[in-house]
């Protein structure tokens, strides 16, 4: 049985591994990236830099940041809390597969927006990089063009954000699907950078069959070559990302994990207008997704990793349980970065 929902996920996910199209929708064109990126600041190549500030509310921001590592400006979304009479923790929230430059899922689908506005914590939503999952591509893609996340989340872009909002170096981050893979894989190739890091329906070993397996039908849905980002099948970077051999550098942060079974759940139900997608892609991608984070969590308990693991009867891989596990993630989240 578990076989079959493994080969069953992985079929579907060569269409989608986060929430997925519309079974009408075309497939995603990201555009080409054949016209030379936008220079960053040439009067600091070296370094990152804030070129703008557009408000979207009084505490909702647009930023763009000049980011060397990318090649481009790049922009991100930042929340500040109602209250700013002293710095503060980050929470860095990364979208899924279909990420989008001009908003992110966890603000339009998953309620963040209204859950963060009374907590005490900048809020940063990255926005683009779809199938990337936020690392960095040993290649510039002829599709997906030049991917250097990991760069610019981990390097570029914290000592921008605390200087400018108030950070106070304290950082958690959260993730979805395929950027639930990815909070985990910043979180172990950066130990200390994040004091706690919460991961949805994800899967977390990168270099197994069927985890470079789906990783790859992820780049292919927005048409990247999967090479450009660790290289052939042998190549070591995979096994460098790979989450669950490296778990043990996850050790002294507060984790939460969560999936749901694949079965339909509570918001699977008539009236849904993406009942169909739900359970028949959802389903089973959120089956193949409950084994990989069952095998993170095994692997966790085996170093003697405190974690806190919700692991689902229900539910499909779709944004209505997501927005449920945001603050479901929050206690931890909180206590990682030191707010009781």
């Amino acid at each position: 049985m578990a076989g079959a929902l493994v080969s069953a996920a992985l079929l579907v996910g060569v269409v989608t591994f986060e929430a997925p199209l519309s079974i009408a929708d075309p497939p995603v064109d990201s555009g080409s990236n054949e016209e030379a990126p936008p220079s960053v600041d040439p009067v600091h190549p070296l370094y990152a830099t804030v070129r703008d500030v557009q408000p979207i509310t009084d505490r909702w921001l647009t930023v763009s940041v000049a980011s060397p590592a990318m090649g481009r400006t790049v922009d991100v979304q930042v929340l500040l809390p109602e209250h700013r009479d002293a710095p503060r923790p980050t929470v860095y929230m990364l979208d899924g597969r279909s990420a989008a430059v001009e908003v992110n899922n966890w603000t339009d689908k998953g309620g963040a927006g209204q859950f963060f506005a009374d907590k005490p914590v900048n809020v940063v939503f990255t926005l683009g990089g779809p199938a990337s999952y936020y690392t960095d591509w040993l290649h510039a893609d002829p599709k997906l063009g030049t991917n250097r996340w990991e760069t610019f989340l981990t390097r570029e872009l914290p000592p921008l954000i605390d200087a400018r909002f108030e950070g106070n170096g304290v950082n958690a981050v959260s993730g979805v699907s395929m950027g639930a893979e990815a909070a985990m894989m910043l979180a172990t190739r950066n130990p200390g950078l994040y004091r706690a890091v919460a991961a949805h329906s994800g899967c977390y070993a990168m270099s197994s069959e069927f985890g470079q397996a789906q990783a790859r039908a992820v780049v292919g849905t927005f048409g990247g070559d999967p090479d450009n980002m660790f290289g052939p099948s042998d190549d070591p970077q995979w096994a460098a990302h790979d989450v669950v051999s490296h778990a043990g550098a996850l050790r002294g942060d507060a984790i939460y994990l969560s999936s749901g079974s694949g079965l339909p759940g509570e918001h699977d139900v008539t009236g849904n207008p993406d009942l169909r997608q739900a359970i028949l892609f959802g389903g089973p991608i959120e089956a193949g997704a409950s084994m990989c984070t069952a095998q993170l969590a095994a692997r966790l308990a085996q170093l003697g990793i405190p974690a806190t693991v919700n692991m689902r009867p229900t539910g499909t891989h779709s944004w209505p349980y997501w927005a449920d596990e945001l603050p479901r993630s929050w206690p931890t989240l909180a206590a990682g970065l030191g707010l009781g």
